[in-house]
């Protein structure tokens, strides 16, 4: 198995079959599709996965079927946060982590803590994960953005902290975060249309949404901006961008089900509150996939 946590790693959804329960035949097909595209980790329960609408039930029996899937090919991280902290120590004790490389988890939503909430909330969480702790900052959901001057308190007072999945869309935050970092302090982007520009000021790469439809193009961009081929992976980002901008349309991840549909790999079901895709947006992402020849 690998076990450095870089380069790309995949948020994986959650496949639903038509009555509405997880299709784990599907699942598996897509493990196997994002691993054999080149992928270099996977995440599930991320927000992509749908996480909220599961059960507990379901959530243990889709971390196992990845894992019998993955077979160790490469680490598997898996999502786990919420707004109480006694809750996700909670969530911690009861979970079975074999097999699992780190824990990702997101800043508290709703509530809106400070920043000394923030860290005070990784300082008990990071000290009661049996492995490592990926932060989480996606403002744009939570409500709250942990500042680079928190992320940096906490990557060097904090034991047992891994890095940061960045998705604040802010390149001047990101860029302050790499250039104060701990030595071995992972910035890894939340953003996969800022995948490229991470990696071009020393990021260490991302957890990406596009990346379970279009894994063996979108890998490829990755490993060439990591090697510095700016030619190649702008021209696979050019290749690319119109497709990944419409997976967000109309939400996420009802876009991005929509293109693993196209693609025969999973259906387009998603879960109350959320709906499939339109027809319109089906449409543009069929075009989009066969005019850039998107795999």
């Amino acid at each position: 198995m690998k076990n450095n946590i870089s380069g790309v790693g995949v948020a994986l959804v959650t496949p639903f079959d038509g009555r509405g329960e997880v299709d784990y035949q599907a699942l598996g097909r897509l493990v196997s599709s994002v691993v054999n595209g080149g992928v270099d980790y996977l995440v599930a329960l991320g927000t992509t996965a749908e996480t909220p609408t599961l059960s507990w039930e379901e959530r243990d029996r889709v971390v196992a079927h990845i894992k019998e899937v993955n077979a160790g090919r490469v680490p598997i991280v898996v999502g786990l946060g919420g707004y109480s902290t006694q809750e996700v120590v909670e969530k911690i004790h009861r979970s079975d982590f074999n097999g699992i490389a780190a824990l990702l988890s997101v800043t508290p939503y709703y509530n809106k803590p400070t920043q000394e909430g923030l860290f005070r909330h990784y300082e008990v969480i990071a000290g009661e994960s049996p492995v490592p702790v990926l932060l989480y900052n996606v403002p744009s959901r939570t409500g709250v953005n942990m500042l680079a001057s928190t992320t940096l308190r906490i990557a060097n007072e904090v034991p047992n902290i891994l890095g940061i999945k960045e998705a604040c869309g802010l390149i001047p935050q990101m860029s302050h975060i790499l250039k104060y970092r701990p030595e071995g302090f992972k910035v890894i982007s939340g953003d996969d249309c800022l995948a490229l520009p991470l990696a071009a000021i020393g990021g260490d790469g991302v957890i990406s949404v596009a990346a379970n439809a279009f894994p063996v193009d979108f890998c490829m961009m990755a490993a060439a901006a990591s090697k510095g081929d700016v030619g190649k992976a702008s021209a696979l980002y050019l290749q690319l961008f119109e497709a990944m901008e419409a997976l967000f349309e109309e939400g996420n991840p009802a876009g991005v089900k929509a293109a693993l549909a196209i693609r025969g790999i999973t259906g387009p079901a998603v879960r109350l509150p959320l709906v499939e895709a339109s027809g319109a947006l089906t449409a543009k992402l069929e075009r989009l996939i066969g005019e850039n020849g998107l795999k």
